[in-house]
């Protein structure tokens, strides 16, 4: 069973721990050596990672898009007076040919990553890999196939750029998906723009945050609050697709009819919050994400989100991993959720995994390991012991037949 999103309705059953640079808010923004001084240094023998091929029947075009949101300033630096969001779409394409598969993350941003994540609670290697190299499986600038298509809107951990997705959007797209994976930038460690502007002088911007949010109560609040906000706006500005630049005639095939959430981490948390608010939203996922603020003082209550409260009356799935070391807390927001849904929402955990199997990792640091770059404890204590042979394509059809199930074309 392929779970094609282009089929008809099937009847297969069914951290806010910050993504992959979990940091603390600190002054000045970037504290990072610019990595364009230093490209020359990287040596000829770096590791190239590579992500798994899609499994579905389209071949998979993409393409950047970039949205400025006027009616409020940045979260993160007040001298911003517009919230800028970049996203990439993943869609099902009719032709490729002549083009060449686009980067999992753009050049300065992958550059400016691997600057970061080794400085970052995951501690990746400072030298030996080279981040920009890593493909994809997605042509930027294919066309469209034409249909009308279920439409994914995609949260990435706090921390991580959007391109820690890539391997899971396009292969939903490969299955007839459309996937816009949202970067939330001042959050995610580097975010790469098409140009400069008069308030930002650069075109990549990197993460406020230095070590771990979630000791920041103030911080995961503004961290929260603001990808609900840029999630909203993402929502709003795909009704008005016509205006978006998207590829030619994509608009003309977004079902948002058919609408789902995803996200990782801080992105399962906030999805999860703007399903329950948004009724356009038809079902999500939430992995691993948190559904409650952290106590404001040591010893206080943690602030449960208004979802906990209300319950969810589409479908949710979440899904954590085994080997977390915060399941506690995070089971404290979970079960409170699932008490007022009825049978909407539904928990599974991952076996033999841990908090980044839901990301790129999955497949990339078994490879960091092999090549002496990482220890076994070091990559398990990210993304478990389990094999990215049975870890990716069982995240893939957990995750593909949910969303075929409930936003199967009526």
């Amino acid at each position: 069973m392929t779970h094609d999103f282009s089929m008809s309705r099937r009847t297969a059953a069914t951290s806010l721990l910050v993504g992959s640079a979990a940091l603390l808010l600190g002054a000045g923004g970037r504290a990072y050596a610019d990595p364009r001084a230093t490209a020359a240094a990287r040596a000829p023998g770096d590791v190239v990672l590579t992500l798994p091929a899609p499994t579905g029947r389209h071949r998979v075009g993409c393409q950047p898009v970039y949205l400025v949101d006027g009616s409020r300033r940045d979260p993160w630096d007040p001298a911003i007076p517009v919230r800028e969001i970049v996203l990439t779409v993943f869609y099902p394409a009719r032709d490729v040919t002549g083009l060449a598969p686009a980067p999992q993350m753009p050049p300065q941003a992958a550059t400016w990553f691997g600057r970061i994540a080794p400085h970052t609670p995951l501690q990746l290697p400072a030298a030996g890999v080279n981040w920009a190299a890593t493909r994809s499986h997605a042509f930027e600038g294919a066309s469209p196939l034409p249909g009308r298509r279920p439409v994914l809107v995609h949260s990435p951990g706090g921390g991580d750029p959007r391109g820690l997705g890539t391997s899971l959007a396009e292969d939903l797209a490969s299955h007839g998906a459309i996937v816009f994976s949202v970067d939330h930038p001042g959050d995610a460690a580097a975010v790469e723009f098409p140009d400069a502007r008069p308030y930002r002088a650069d075109t990549v911007r990197t993460t406020v945050f230095r070590g771990d949010p979630r000791d920041q109560p103030a911080v995961v609040r503004t961290m929260i609050d603001a990808r609900i906000a840029d999630l909203h706006c993402v929502l709003d500005r795909l009704g008005r697709a016509a205006d978006l630049p998207l590829p030619r005639s994509l608009a003309e095939t977004l079902d948002l009819r058919r609408l789902g959430v995803y996200g990782h981490s801080a992105g399962g948390s906030a999805v999860t919050e703007v399903m329950y608010r948004d009724r356009r939203v038809r079902a999500g996922i939430n992995l691993e994400g948190y559904l409650d603020y952290p106590p404001s003082a040591p010893g206080g209550d943690a602030e449960p989100f208004p979802v906990t409260a209300g319950g969810i009356d589409r479908p949710l799935l979440l899904l954590g991993s085994e080997g977390f070391n915060r399941r506690e807390e995070l089971d404290r927001s979970w079960s409170a959720v699932a008490a007022l849904s009825d049978r909407w929402v539904h928990r599974a955990r991952v076996a033999d995994a841990n908090h980044w199997t839901f990301t790129d990792f999955a497949a990339m640091l078994p490879r960091l390991q092999a090549a002496g770059l990482m220890t076994a404890a070091e990559r398990n204590a990210l993304i478990g012991t389990v094999n990215p042979t049975v870890s990716v394509p069982n995240l893939r059809h957990t995750i593909r037949r949910f969303f075929a199930r409930h936003l199967a074309g009526r």
